[in-house]
């Protein structure tokens, strides 16, 4: 009787592509049932940008889907998406050829014999540091190449794809929310409602060293029980969408050619990180350099090229499941962009809000600053939108325009790693599934939800 209670309660998540075509298809009706509407938008010449006027509000006439758009929209996002999907391409190419030619494991061999019992050290050093960058830079989508190169380390470490991908993720979406001085958000959303610029830096900062501090404890704690028990990992029994070749014997010797290699893997990093902080680089010479260091690196490995022409179709097989799911998402939400239903959703939902409780009012706020960012991805889309708009709202209920910026800065970060519209794009990066990743980020996600309502409602004493 036991048995058959278990199973019969036994929820099994639906595949990625069924969850995606659910989600689509809502959307899709839901283009029908809301009328389309939209802001007037000027420009604003302090900061360069165009900011919604908060009482323009008017309805337009907006495109609905029919049976065959739907089809069309699919196209439409991979064609959308090509920049991010090439960069997953190449990416995981030169990831796939260091491995292959031994160079990968070869120096994660050297390190562990350097770092001895503490490699687990690896993962807060590394999250810290892409939580600051994200911080303080509004590093983002810069890390994507580097998702790949962690699921190796990490992988050839001794746990599962999941911490690989997690460290560079949660690591730099954790720090983009919990924003120091991040010129993407904090910037953008206090020039908007005009309030000093990098204001109220002392109280991000403990914000930021608790929400990364629960990140950090949450991933190492899932790191060491994967490592002690591969059972326990949430990717145990399928198969990994993205399969890195497997490691060569640790009784190869480390050869010239590999520590040659190596040193040109570190000045890739190197010049990733001085193009998207010095240069304004971002997707395309992205995924240029990973191409050209791909070519690169396997001349100094020794291949011909044929061999390298082969190892990169090999990559190439290896993320064609993961770069679809992208496309897919983003043919979502150019359905959403066409039907003209975004203005309308953040204009409803602002008319919610309690104006009798100030710290109710201010988490009303950050709730319907999450629930925003499922229909208008990208921080400065979200904060040009919503900002104006949250700003009045702020001046009527009586709370700080600064905790009307710290619902933003949270609403459109942390929900990033768990609404669909956006973790999509880093699942297929890190090759899993939909379903699994919220297994992993789950009970994450609702200890961060916590932690939002707390400082929110915190901030409404302070500021």
């Amino acid at each position: 009787m036991k048995k058959r209670k278990e199973k019969r309660f036994h929820l099994k998540m639906p595949h990625t592509y069924v969850l995606l075509t659910i989600i689509l298809l809502t959307v899709v009706a839901m283009t029908w049932l809301i009328p389309a509407g939209s802001y007037d938008r000027v420009l604003d010449e302090a900061s360069g940008r165009m900011v919604v006027l908060p009482e323009s509000f008017h309805f337009v006439q907006g495109v609905r889907p029919g049976f065959f758009d739907i089809f069309l929209a699919l196209q439409r996002g991979y064609v959308s998406a090509a920049n991010i999907l090439f960069l997953i391409v190449f990416a995981y190419s030169y990831v796939y050829l260091l491995t292959e030619s031994g160079t990968l494991n070869n120096s994660i061999r050297v390190l562990v014999r350097r770092l001895g019992t503490r490699t687990h050290l690896l993962i807060p050093v590394c999250m810290m540091l892409f939580g600051l960058l994200g911080a303080t830079l509004g590093i983002f989508e810069e890390t994507y190449g580097l998702i790949p190169v962690f699921i190796g380390i990490m992988t050839a470490l001794g746990y599962d794809p999941l911490v690989g991908g997690a460290v560079v993720y949660v690591g730099v979406a954790t720090g983009f929310a919990a924003a120091l001085t991040n010129p993407f958000s904090v910037g953008i959303a206090q020039s908007i409602a005009e309030v000093p610029l990098n204001s109220g830096l002392w109280y991000r900062a403990v914000a930021f060293l608790a929400f990364q501090g629960v990140s950090i404890w949450y991933v190492m704690r899932y790191a060491k029980r994967v490592k002690a028990d591969p059972t326990k990992s949430v990717l145990y029994g399928e198969s990994y969408e993205v399969q890195i070749p497997p490691p060569k014997e640790d009784t190869q010797e480390f050869t010239l050619r590999q520590k040659l290699c190596l040193l040109l893997f570190l000045v890739t990093i190197g010049v990733l990180l001085y193009g998207t902080t010095q240069l304004g680089w971002y997707i395309d010479e992205i995924a240029a350099m990973f191409l050209m260091m791909m070519v690169i690196t396997g001349v100094v490995a020794g291949y011909s090229a044929t061999q390298i022409c082969q190892t990169f179709i090999a990559a190439t097989k290896s993320v064609v499941p993961s770069i679809l799911v992208i496309g897919f998402t983003r043919g979502i939400l150019l359905t959403m962009q066409d039907a003209m239903i975004s203005d309308t959703i953040v204009y409803e939902l602002a008319r919610l809000l309690n104006y009798s409780n100030k710290m109710l009012s201010a988490m009303g706020m950050l709730v319907l600053q999450n629930i925003i960012n499922f229909f208008i991805t990208g921080s400065s889309s979200q904060a040009t939108i919503t900002m104006p708009i949250m700003a009045s709202v702020a001046d009527i209920v009586g709370i700080s325009r600064q905790t009307a910026v710290l619902c933003y800065c949270f609403g459109d970060g942390f929900s990033d790693m768990f609404w669909p519209t956006a973790c999509t794009l880093e699942c297929g990066l890190m090759g899993i599934s939909l379903n699994k990743w919220y297994r992993f980020i789950g009970p994450l996600f609702l200890i961060m939800v916590v932690l939002q309502l707390f400082f929110t409602a915190l901030s409404v004493m302070v500021y």
